[in-house]
Order: structure tokens, then C-alpha cells, then sequence
């Protein structure tokens, strides 16, 4: 027996793949950083580093990737961002 072999283990054999998205926040003039931070904690489940980190970035880089996923979770974390008044999109 080889060390760390288990004869009890069963292996997953099928592989499952599966499509992911980038949800993407664009920067504005309009919005204020509080406003983009508490948007991303709300919507996004950020914790306040995570927000701030993400909302410097899309004011300097001028777009962030916040949330990776399928597109079924995405879009309406999209939808509920855009309807605050933030410029996003989900991306392939």
C-alpha cells in the first residue's frame, strides 16, 4: 500500500462543465464611493474591504470584476445594480 492511498475513497470520473460569467461594474461621474460600496455589500454579499478594494478599482481601472458565476446567479445581481442606478454587465 502507498502512503495516503485509501482503498475506501471513490473517485468522481464524469466531469461536469460549467459555463462562467463575469459580473462587471463600470465606473461612472455620478455615483459616490459609498454609494458603489454599499451596492456591492447588498447585492453582492462583499464584505466593506471587498467593496472599497472593488470600487477603487473601478474608479481607476474604470471597470472591476465583482462576482463570478453562472449566468442564472449573475443577472439579477446585475439587474438589482443597474436598477441602482450602476453601469454593469454580465460578461463570458
Amino acid at each position: 500500500m502507498q502512503p495516503f492511498e485509501d482503498p475506501n475513497v471513490e473517485v468522481l470520473d464524469e466531469v461536469i462543465e460549467t459555463d462562467v460569467y463575469n459580473l462587471v461594474v463600470f465606473n461612472d461621474d455620478v455615483n459616490t464611493f459609498d454609494h458603489v460600496i454599499d451596492t456591492l455589500m447588498d447585492v453582492c454579499g462583499h464584505t466593506p474591504e471587498q467593496a472599497e478594494q472593488c470600487t477603487l478599482i473601478i474608479h481607476y481601472r474604470g471597470k472591476c470584476t465583482v462576482k463570478n458565476g453562472s449566468w442564472e446567479e449573475l443577472v439579477p445581481m446585475r439587474n438589482e445594480i443597474c436598477r441602482r442606478g450602476i453601469s454593469a454587465e454580465v460578461l463570458n
